[in-house]
């Protein structure tokens, strides 16, 4: 708590490493560990950009699977440079005034919970990543379900303090998708979904019914969270981190809120409520007048919706995470347009982008914003979006 306000940070990480995940292997799993090894890198940086050293330095696993360039993956080109020069890619600049401890992102609990407590934060969400993209999906459910073993492990130490999302991935087979959302969806930290998407595999393809009638039989909010490659038009950013960056958020989930809601998904499944993560939100209110007249202009949805975009965006089942760069200004603005339901206090912990560990004190600062205004961002509407008790 901060001021009087109860806090839910709606998007923080939690990025298990080999050396933790191989703990909550099965057996199948164990007797393919040696061979596994070949695909483990070295991991020398932390998420917020601190320089491992000691018994900081962890391995993850990477796999050949291609999944799109991103927005520092190739040499970068400066903008006003006729091409790449000779810079190599760097690491983004920590927003915050102190690294968060590097632990706390994978095996070291206590640290994190202790960082919770000094920046003010009550409740945590979890955007978990698990790994992904061996040639064998067996190998993926495996380490899928060592994966959310792991998570289950950490989050029941802590109850009410950390939440997380499962997740599930396209790759494999629907079945084995469902099955993972039943064996963990009534646990108490299970409060959203994230559904890892092949590269050009759409959001809305019929094939994935069955998870999202899982996901709304369990009360999971369905939760997009961008990332940093294979996002929509990584091929154009004209080679610059810089473009791609700034881009690359926003108009994944421009496409994510377009696909689903035109494609009568809320309709079908209409006690499911969708999230967007970490991609801005000043642009939620344009998004929603274009589509909507997109809609009637362009056509190729699924026919006979049997709501407007607008009402879809603002009837209490979707919800956005705030960007703490977009300041008062930018949320007062999308609460005009679209209501005081919609926006979510985040703070990216503990990523370079964080605040740590001065995010909620950044937000709680601003000037214009009510009280009460305050207090649905904080904690009313995230506890509205994943149904916390």
């Amino acid at each position: 708590m901060r001021d009087g306000f109860r806090v839910f940070d709606s998007d923080t990480h939690f990025h298990p490493t080999v050396e933790s995940l191989v703990n909550y292997f099965d057996a199948d799993m164990k007797a393919r560990e040696a061979e596994l090894a070949q695909f483990t890198h070295t991991r020398k940086v932390g998420r917020a950009g601190q320089i491992l050293k000691g018994d900081e330095i962890r391995s993850l696993y990477r796999f050949p699977q291609d999944r799109g360039d991103g927005w520092g993956g190739s040499i970068p080109r400066v903008l006003g440079q006729a091409g790449p020069g000779t810079e190599k890619k760097r690491f983004q600049t920590f927003m915050g005034e102190r690294f968060p401890t590097v632990g706390a992102e994978d095996f070291d609990i206590p640290a994190r919970i202790r960082e919770m407590d000094e920046e003010g934060v009550d409740t945590q969400l979890l955007v978990t990543t698990p790994f992904a993209g061996h040639p064998e999906p067996a190998v993926d459910l495996g380490l899928l379900q060592a994966h959310h073993r792991f998570v289950d492990d950490v989050c029941s130490r802590y109850p009410g303090r950390l939440t997380a999302m499962l997740n599930v991935n396209a790759r494999l087979p629907i079945e084995d998708s469902v099955s993972e959302i039943k064996a963990w969806g009534k646990k108490p930290w299970a409060v959203a979904l994230k559904v890892e998407l092949p590269l050009g595999y759409p959001i809305d393809h019929p094939d994935l019914l069955p998870i999202w009638a899982a996901a709304e039989e369990f009360g999971l909010c369905v939760a997009h969270h961008s990332f940093a490659a294979g996002y929509p038009g990584y091929r154009d950013m004209w080679g610059n981190p810089f473009i791609g960056r700034t881009a690359s958020h926003p108009w994944a989930a421009m496409r994510a809120i377009a696909a689903f809601m035109g494609a009568g998904l809320m309709d079908r499944f209409p006690e499911l409520h969708f999230a967007i993560l970490e991609s801005g939100f000043g642009w939620l209110p344009f998004w929603m007048k274009r589509m909507e007249d997109q809609v009637v202009y362009m056509g190729y949805v699924a026919e006979n919706l049997q709501h407007t975009m607008t009402e879809y965006m603002t009837d209490g089942r979707f919800y956005a995470a705030v960007v703490l760069h977009e300041g008062p200004d930018m949320v007062r603005m999308v609460n005009e347009l679209m209501g005081e339901g919609v926006l979510m206090f985040s703070s990216d912990y503990p990523h370079a982008e964080s605040r740590f560990p001065n995010s909620v004190d950044v937000f709680t600062g601003w000037d214009g914003l009510t009280r009460e205004t305050k207090q649905k961002l904080l904690w009313d509407n995230a506890a509205s979006c994943f149904r916390l008790p």
